[in-house]
């Protein structure tokens, strides 16, 4: 049994405009768990995400994090509650090094947070490949340490819980297995990972369970185990 949800969502709806593109939507995330959201593109992974966050307007039934109602929140307040947010575009400052990207995004934890607070070393030790670079521009990197910076820049922000979008898209084979131990390293931490993904060997290779969505709405949840294993719903939904 996993431990209570940290991540509640109940009912989710949202629109661009006058297009709605979220439909009801519901799941949950527990402390500690890795959660996959699947589907092709534009089945409405990142609008997810970014309505959890408050970037994108939206209505619910009950949008909890860590036992606070975080409907109709600042994302920046949400930020500050410890739900950390990783975008699929990046959004890195290409003018600062490796070492300043970092400090940016360092906040202290939140109160009562039992793990050892994520400090730049830290960081190092779980993305080698950044160690060397620290006096590094940011735009002087590839995709993959981009990437890299962009999580581990969340992490210093000390998250309780992280959502992680598309974090292997693009990326090289080897670079995408970094991120799988970057992100079965969060879970053993303790952190709960909400990510979304159309990368069916990366999120088997992390997840515990996963929520399959097709046009804003959710059509399927389950143990990733079985979702791996059901060919006819991975052809319908997901295109593999």
């Amino acid at each position: 049994m996993h431990a209570a949800a940290i991540l509640e969502v109940e009912g989710l709806n949202a629109a661009y405009g006058l297009a709605q593109i979220l439909f009801d939507l519901s799941l949950r995330v527990s402390r500690g768990e890795v959660v996959a959201l699947m589907g092709r593109n534009g089945a409405g992974k990142s609008s997810t995400l970014k309505a959890i966050m408050g970037l994108l307007p939206a209505q619910a039934r009950t949008l909890r994090f860590a036992g606070h109602d975080i409907r109709g929140m600042a994302s920046y307040r949400i930020a500050r509650l410890g739900l950390g947010y990783v975008p699929e575009e990046r959004r890195i400052f290409t003018d600062l090094t490796v070492a300043e990207n970092l400090e940016v995004g360092s906040k202290p934890a939140v109160a009562g947070q039992a793990r050892a607070a994520w400090t730049e070393a830290r960081l190092y030790s779980l993305f080698p490949n950044l160690a060397p670079m620290r006096g590094r521009r940011a735009s002087q990197m590839s995709g993959g340490e981009q990437q890299m910076l962009t999580i581990a820049r969340t992490l210093m922000g000390n998250p309780e819980a992280v959502l992680l979008d598309e974090p292997s898209e693009g990326l090289a084979p080897v670079i995408v297995e970094e991120m799988v131990a970057a992100v079965s390293r969060m879970k053993a931490e303790g952190i709960a990972v909400l990510l979304s993904e159309q990368n069916l060997r990366f999120a088997a290779a992390v997840a515990d369970r996963a929520y399959v969505i097709e046009k804003g709405t959710i059509r399927h949840e389950g143990r990733m185990a079985d979702i791996v294993a059901d060919a006819a719903l991975r052809e319908v939904y997901l295109g593999v």
